[in-house]
């Protein structure tokens, strides 16, 4: 017998935090607020200052680019913190220590250590009337805190949501990075573009260094005006940097980047889509202001290690083989139309189907019709999530918005995944796709490993 903690013990200590957290407002009621996550933070001795921020934030692709730009600078030899959201299978997903999900330890030490300070925020704010830290602020304050423990030289941080008042936003980014803003989150964010946009650019502080995708002129106008205010330098895909060329590889793509400051060459990346390519370029654009202010060529060897060693889970990720089953994240019309241009660009699928559930608040008709027009048949069905519409209601709509002769409706996920295994399993070049829900994405993903669908 032994007194030492075992892994056992570990895990169900990681697995309480996460527990602890759901008892909080949830991520789909962000408090459009700073000060409470800033005394959390103040009464830790600002935890966020120990380290670098390149700060990323935009509608889609946020997730990608702050993956690629952490393995880039991994292949650098830096000790890299990541923090995205959500997590797609396990909670520890969201805060990466070199490249690693957090481990069930580290995550309960670091909990209890500033478990007392939170409580401390929130008898304050509760003093004050203000709701209690939400959990996605304490979320972000836990983050930061892990990463000053693990002693990280830089930190990427994505954005919760919008970026102005995101809890993240306590922290000052070096570098702010902006992907592709289009319209989402509208009862959050506002109504038009260029509403989005001006919410979003409040991660630019002063004398940062700006690296934005191509946006729209609504959007890119906003971001202008932010960069001036603050004095900050903006460089712009299509003029500053750019893709140059991408051609279709074999698990991949071979990528040519012109960068801020050089030209990297046939660099494989193992990610599907142009826009996953777009997403590497604003990546390079990004390490580049961070290591050099964008005026130092990046070693080609080292983004070439960067791009190799890259994932983006739940991004056009092969979860299942005989038949192929994919899972794509896409939960915007602006997602669905990069994923249907990828179907088909990088594959020779004759049929489709996917698998779709979608949140009540997002634009489902949207995601359908970017679509519609590359699949075969949709499987509907609904996440666990409380905030997914209902399969009966979405089927409903899918059927008014397509043919009700391509449109198939299930009660749960198994269901809808195993007819649609059976229809793709059933001719040759057909296969399964699972969008419309970054929920749906994580739950068909932990199915498919449960049941060996790639060992089959």
């Amino acid at each position: 017998m032994t007194d030492e903690p075992q892994e056992d013990d570990f895990t169900a200590a990681g697995d309480a935090v996460y527990e602890t957290l759901l008892t909080r407002l949830g991520e789909a009621n962000p408090q459009p607020r700073l000060d409470a996550t800033r005394r959390a933070v103040e009464l830790l001795g600002d935890p966020h200052r120990a380290y670098p921020i390149i700060h990323v934030t935009g509608t889609n692709g946020k997730t990608s680019t702050s993956r690629i730009a952490a393995s880039i600078l991994r292949a650098y030899g830096l000790r890299v913190g990541l923090f995205t959201s959500p997590h797609l299978v396990r909670f520890n997903e969201r805060i990466m220590i070199d490249g690693s999900p957090i481990s069930n330890e580290a995550l309960a030490r670091n909990w209890q250590d500033i478990a007392p300070y939170i409580e401390m925020t929130d008898a304050a704010l509760e003093a004050e009337g203000q709701v209690r830290l939400t959990f996605f602020e304490v979320m972000t304050v836990l983050a930061f805190a892990c990463f000053a423990d693990a002693t990280v030289d830089v930190a990427v941080i994505e954005v919760g949501m919008g970026g102005e008042w995101d809890s993240t936003n306590v922290g000052d980014g070096q570098v702010a990075v902006f992907t592709p803003i289009s319209l989402d989150h509208m009862a959050r964010l506002g109504n038009t573009v260029a509403e989005i946009a001006r919410t979003k650019s409040g991660i630019i502080k002063p004398a940062a260094d700006v690296v934005s995708s191509v946006q729209t002129p609504e959007a890119l106008a906003e971001l202008k005006r932010a960069a001036e205010l603050s004095e900050s330098t903006l460089a712009v895909q299509g003029v500053a940097f750019d893709v140059v060329s991408t051609d279709v590889a074999v698990g991949g793509q071979l990528v040519t980047v012109r960068g801020l400051a050089g030209t990297y060459e046939a660099l494989f990346l193992p990610l599907y889509g142009d826009h996953q390519a777009q997403n590497a370029a604003v990546a390079v654009a990004a390490v580049e202001s961070f290591l050099g202010r964008g005026t130092q060529p990046l070693k080609h060897d080292l983004v070439e290690e960067g791009f190799a060693t890259a994932t983006s889970p739940g991004r056009l990720q092969l979860v299942g083989t005989d038949p192929t089953v994919l899972v794509d994240a896409a939960h915007n019309p602006s997602g669905a139309a990069s994923l249907a241009a990828a179907l088909k660009t990088y594959f020779d699928f004759d049929e489709i189907v996917v698998v779709l559930a979608v949140l009540a608040d997002k634009d489902a008709h949207g995601i359908v019709d970017e679509l519609a027009p590359v699949v075969t048949r949709f499987n509907v069905t609904q996440s666990r999530s409380d905030r997914a519409l209902s399969h009966e209601d979405l089927t409903e709509r899918v059927m008014h918005w397509t043919r009700p002769d391509m449109t198939f409706e299930y009660d749960d996920l198994y269901s809808a995944l195993d007819d649609a295994r059976a229809w793709a399993g059933a001719a040759p070049r057909r296969a399964v796709v699972v969008t419309g829900s970054i929920v749906l994405t994580g739950e068909a993903m932990a199915i498919a490993e449960d049941r060996g669908w790639k060992e089959s």
